[in-house]
């Protein structure tokens, strides 16, 4: 074999290779995306998968009353016509500090159809709830229960707990567990939009 033949056929192969090599870098990046997409997207919806589904149910509201974090005392009668979400929560709770944010949301999206989130903190102190509160920037009634009477009332001593009571005073879905701004949408929203 003639020397420039030989570096013909070096130099064929050398472009082989690097036409090779070129094309599993642009695979190995496509791949890498492909992952980091993937891997994006199920972390979202593993968010959502942990959220609760909540239980539909038809009993009486309890009656209830509480201190809020103003000092004045609420009761559940006080919101009669409005759809009422009472979420028992604790301050040291994590799924119940994880579950606020999109409470809150939720609360201040729906608040002009007549919907509204009460906050019933089970058993911190005033300061603590109100730094709490306002830590979160919290919009919605934070009542204070020292003594459990919202868990005794729905017989539901789980952190976090949530019930919605509908425009007539029935509770309608309930749920333990932290629940998500999506499942709340599925769920919730329906209630809202039936007399409103």
């Amino acid at each position: 074999m003639s020397r420039q033949k030989y570096r013909k056929l070096r130099q064929k192969q050398k472009n082989r290779s690097m036409l090779i090599g070129g094309g599993l870098l642009v695979l190995g990046v496509g791949l890498l995306l492909f992952l980091v997409q993937s891997s994006s997207s199920s972390a979202q919806s593993s968010a959502n998968d942990r959220s609760v589904t909540p239980m539909e149910v038809s009993f009486p509201a309890p009656n209830l009353a509480l201190g809020n974090i103003e000092g004045e005392t609420q009761s559940l009668a006080d919101f009669e016509g409005k759809v009422v979400l009472v979420n028992n929560w604790a301050t040291w709770c994590p799924p119940c500090k994880a579950e606020m944010p999109s409470l809150k949301q939720y609360h201040d999206t729906h608040a002009e159809d007549g919907f509204t989130v009460i906050a019933v903190e089970a058993g911190e102190g005033l300061e603590e709830v109100l730094a709490f509160a306002q830590s979160y920037g919290l919009t919605f009634p934070v009542w204070l229960d020292p003594e459990g009477a919202s868990l005794r009332a729905i017989n539901n001593s789980n952190l976090p707990n949530s019930y919605v009571i509908d425009r007539s005073g029935t509770v309608r879905l309930a749920w333990t567990g932290e629940i998500s701004l999506a499942t709340l949408e599925k769920y919730v929203t329906p209630i809202i939009k039936e007399s409103n």
